[in-house]
């Protein structure tokens, strides 16, 4: 059964966060091939509203005719103290009893606090109102994160952390290879500066600095005792920090992030099947080929053919 997520959005919402939210679920679908993640969009009194950019929303139900689901994003920018109003917060806590985890993001937390459902939570809020939520919220255990998961609610700071927080949850639900995946998939490519390679799903920095390295080795690849020697450390120490904070081998990495750099050209060009099997760091079709069904249940003939 997909994930169900229901976006309840309030006139005059930034769709920046919005996008930096929910592209991460397209994505994972996409690489899945699988509707893993089934949204849609709700308002209070199912009326169409109106973004921060000017772009209009059509939403598909009235928020308090939703029935249960697993996920209730609760997104507002502007205006947020006028949308917290007494009909708003009558619908929120009356959708706790329908969500298994409620998020805000931007000022969405705001709403959730006027509701009263963050009482007694660890919270954060849009950094730019975070100083005036703890005054008027005094019952909040706030602090000044990217995003804070406590028990079933979640808040988040805005539309840049956003997208951290949906990896947050591909990492949690579909696992490591996927959100790694989804985080290179907005910046793949051989030729992206290394600095913008960075993302969420790593803790640890020198896990993130193999990844860098990984990245900008695809088609001339390393050994891991190699990439290990440039980073000043032994190969069973870089092993041991990928198990902890990935729970996968380095090379088990590497071969993934080959893999998925080869699905892509796969999917997006024409070029031939032999020249993505140099480029994606492999020296014969075979030993690709193998590989690639063995990540992704099919030949890389058949993956092309689908497209």
């Amino acid at each position: 059964m997909p994930i169900t997520i229901d976006f309840l959005v309030y006139d005059n919402f930034s769709n920046h966060c919005m996008a930096n939210c929910l592209e991460p679920f397209r994505a994972a679908n996409t690489l899945s091939a699988n509707e893993t993640y089934r949204w849609k969009f709700v308002t209070l009194d199912g009326e169409p509203i109106q973004t921060s950019s000017g772009l209009r929303l059509m939403p598909d139900q009235v928020f308090g005719n939703t029935k249960r689901g697993d996920f209730l994003f609760v997104i507002a920018s502007y205006d947020f103290r006028k949308h917290d109003s007494v009909a708003s917060r009558r619908a929120l806590r009356a959708a706790i009893k329908r969500y298994k985890t409620v998020i805000g993001l931007d000022a969405g937390p705001w709403l959730m606090a006027g509701a009263g459902i963050l009482d007694g939570y660890h919270a954060t809020a849009h950094w730019d109102i975070i100083d005036e939520f703890a005054e008027e919220f005094v019952d909040i255990n706030i602090e000044r994160q990217k995003f804070i998961f406590d028990g079933m609610m979640g808040t988040c700071a805005g539309a840049m952390a956003a997208f951290d927080l949906s990896l947050a949850l591909i990492r949690k639900i579909n696992g490591v290879t996927v959100a790694l995946d989804v985080a290179s998939i907005f910046l793949s490519g051989t030729d992206t500066p290394q600095q913008f390679i960075s993302n969420a799903v790593c803790r640890i920095p020198m896990v993130q600095k193999t990844l860098e390295i990984m990245h900008a080795n695809i088609e001339d690849t390393l050994t891991i005792p190699d990439i290990a020697y440039d980073l000043g450390v032994s190969a069973k120490q870089l092993h041991r920090l990928f198990i902890k904070d990935l729970q996968q081998s380095p090379s088990g990495v590497y071969r993934n992030i080959r893999l998925s750099f080869g699905r892509h050209l796969l999917q997006t060009t024409q070029k031939p099947v032999q020249e993505i099997v140099l480029r994606s760091g492999y020296q014969n079709l075979s030993a690709f080929s193998r590989a690639f069904k063995v990540r992704f249940n099919q030949t890389p003939s058949q993956y092309r053919n689908h497209f």
